[in-house]
């Protein structure tokens, strides 16, 4: 198991929110890399980084703060949020990415991120499986769609998704524990598909 901490970016800041809600933000650091490397002290090797300004204006926003924690620390950093073209994408492995989550573009441009998937190959692409009530939200969780998430999910496994993080918004930012059922579900009806390859499960929310 991997333990991966995540911050999510609001102006160059450490924040969190509750539910995926822009009016609950608290920021709890304005200095990321001081966050990052207290992870790498503690001998953490993954981080998820969010730009959750980029997932607000589709277009990628923090890359600096990408670019400041790559460069200055050891961490293996998985990058989301704002990645909805070619040169998001770009911006995002130049900047010392070295994997990207793609959620909304998942679901609204699938030729594209098929094509990043063929691209750079299924170790590099994390496809982002957030979800309500089971529904696939996007766009910084304020857009929910008709996309039921083990369909979802089971589609991009087909095309050799393997990477997979889902946030069960409910949970997120509750510290009420995390949707045990929700994730059980998924590895059983994902991992054992005869079809297509298992996925590896990065569960999201509420730890």
């Amino acid at each position: 198991m991997r333990i991966i901490p995540a911050i999510d970016i609001i102006d160059g800041k450490c924040v969190r929110l509750t539910k995926g809600d822009y009016t609950t933000k608290k920021v709890y650091n304005e200095n990321p890399l001081e966050v990052a490397k207290q992870f790498e002290a503690s001998g953490i090797e993954y981080l998820h980084l969010v730009d959750l300004d980029g997932a607000k204006a589709k277009h990628i926003v923090n890359y600096i703060i990408l670019e400041i924690l790559s460069s200055k620390t050891n961490l293996k950093i998985d990058f989301g949020g704002g990645l909805k073209a070619d040169e998001d994408l770009l911006i995002a492995f130049n900047s010392g990415a070295r994997q990207i989550t793609g959620g909304s573009i998942a679901v609204k441009d699938v030729k594209t991120f098929e094509k990043w998937i063929a691209k750079y190959g299924r170790t590099k692409i994390i496809l982002g499986a957030d979800c309500n009530n089971e529904k696939i939200a996007i766009n910084g969780w304020q857009e929910e769609s008709d996309k039921d998430v083990i369909s979802f999910i089971k589609g991009y496994q087909r095309k050799e998704i393997q990477y997979v993080i889902c946030t069960d918004i409910s949970k997120d930012g509750m510290l009420e524990g995390p949707s045990f059922e929700l994730y059980n579900k998924i590895i059983n009806e994902c991992s054992n598909s005869s079809e297509s390859q298992s996925i590896k499960l990065i569960a999201s929310g509420g730890v």
